[in-house]
């Protein structure tokens, strides 16, 4: 199987997302500034990383992870989605996909901090904000990646499932 978390610039939540789905991140707690900082690609991916599949790692079930930046395109997903199910038709590739949006518990001080620090490269205001949002949204983005991860084990028929996600709370 393969998980992809998407959402709009793919270096905060999605980010995120995949840390927890590879069990990097502690679940019991809310996350530290240097917990945040830490993990791979946060606030690292620019304009011209958008579109490309950025390998997190293998989780425990052996799947892979992987996260996207999409940017506020409605038809990447869906595209990709076309093109899975080409290539799994054509060339007998039969392994599941699921497409997870992480854009529904991105915080707005997370998206003014992204915006401060990815687009106006203001760093020094921007991280502060983006380390408050991570810490007010790491519960729902662990519960999605919970929820991601139980319909990816399902026994769903799909071969390649879009999951927009609601806010976890």
């Amino acid at each position: 199987m393969i998980y992809i978390y998407n959402d709009y610039g793919g270096t905060h939540t999605t980010a995120l997302a995949a840390a927890y789905h590879l069990k990097k991140l502690p679940i019991d707690r809310k996350l530290t500034k240097k917990e945040i900082l830490n993990v791979n690609y946060f606030n690292k991916l620019t304009t011209s990383d958008m579109g490309k599949f950025i390998f997190q790692g293998i989780d425990e079930d052996g799947n892979s992870v992987y996260t996207i930046g999409r940017k506020s395109s409605k038809i990447v997903v869906p595209a990709l989605k076309n093109l899975s199910l080409l290539l799994q038709s054509k060339h007998q590739f039969h392994e599941k996909i699921i497409f997870s949006n992480t854009s529904p518990t991105v915080p707005f001080v997370m998206s003014i901090g992204g915006f401060l620090s990815r687009q106006l490269k203001i760093d020094f205001i921007g991280v502060p904000l983006l380390i408050i949002g991570a810490k007010q949204c790491c519960d729902n983005i662990f519960r999605l990646v919970e929820n991601t991860k139980q319909i990816g084990k399902s026994s769903n028929e799909e071969k390649v499932i879009i999951l927009e996600n609601e806010i976890y709370k």
